[in-house]
């Protein structure tokens, strides 16, 4: 198999942390992703190896196999093996455990014993299975697509799967599907797909976890005196009671009008509401005068 510069793929240097391996392929992902670029094989094989890239280089353990041992990483563990007993071999022998295998002499090693012509399948010659890589993924959908559950389809491996997005999933939520991931090694299980939610909220109300929260403005005259006004939820509009003499800054909930709880069926949180209260302007002669009367009788109270 041929040296992949997993590096150059992310376009980083090989001193890069874990964070700006991470921001690299967000980067390039989004850049190269198919349903960026709908019908450009060029780009699914670029969105591929860059998703290669990040398997390996986001795996502290896989980074460190990748670094040591190039494009035999995934064989990392009978390399060192092989080095332990050549090693203890010279050592029982009299000769110099300073001596290694290199990467090409674990190539050449297997040669030796099943032929150029088996090198490509030395592992399944010893009978060992490897699960392939786990793949992972961002899923990016708008935050009314999860208030709901619902089907999609999506590509994976130029496969279409079909995945249910239960209602109430969070942003930054991972889940596994089986099977989806990189190919087994000699007959070996398939690795899983991880797929990454990112939710994108372009609304009014804020979410935190299963609760809602939005701004509502409210009329010096209704705050003073009562009275009742009508409020956008994330699914309608309800009215709502407003007690006198309602103050600036004052949280009124709405149960049962937040976000659904994710896997509980018709289950929701809460809706809060903060109450901002606006001052009439534009104020014509005779308001004026009846604010002034209002006042005289608060000052002579």
């Amino acid at each position: 198999m041929p040296f992949i510069d997993y590096y150059k793929i992310l376009e980083i240097d090989k001193k890069a942390s874990e964070l700006e391996v991470k921001k690299a392929y967000r980067r390039l992902a989004r850049k190269y992703h198919p349903d960026v670029n709908p019908g450009d094989k060029s780009m699914e094989h670029k969105f591929k190896e860059i998703n290669e890239a990040n398997e390996v280089l986001s795996n502290a353990e896989n980074r460190k196999k990748y670094d040591n041992h190039g494009k035999d990483w995934k064989y990392a563990d009978e390399i060192e093996k092989a080095q332990k007993q050549q090693q203890q071999r010279h050592s029982q022998s009299g000769g110099s455990s300073s001596e290694n295998f290199s990467n090409s002499d674990f190539s050449d090693f297997f040669e030796s014993m099943f032929g150029a012509d088996k090198a490509s399948s030395r592992q399944g010659q010893r009978g060992v299975k490897f699960a392939g890589q786990d793949h992972h993924a961002e899923l990016h959908l708008d935050i009314h697509e999860i208030y709901v559950t619902h089907s999609k389809v999506i590509q994976v491996n130029e496969r279409k799967v079909r995945l249910t997005i239960p209602a109430g999933v969070e942003n930054g939520q991972e889940i596994k599907i089986a099977n989806q991931g990189g190919q087994g090694i000699n007959g070996g299980p398939n690795g899983n797909l991880i797929l990454t939610f990112v939710i994108e909220n372009n609304t009014k109300f804020r979410r935190e976890g299963i609760n809602l929260y939005s701004d509502v403005d409210l009329d010096l005259y209704t705050a003073l005196l009562g009275g009742e006004i009508e409020v956008e939820t994330f699914n309608g509009k309800v009215n709502v009671k407003i007690t006198p003499e309602t103050k600036n800054g004052t949280k009124v909930r709405l149960k049962g009008k937040g976000f659904p709880i994710y896997k509980k069926e018709n289950e929701f949180g809460d809706l809060i509401i903060k109450f901002n209260l606006k001052t009439p302007s534009n104020l014509s002669e005779k308001e004026k005068s009846l604010f002034q009367e209002l006042q005289k009788l608060r000052k002579n109270g």
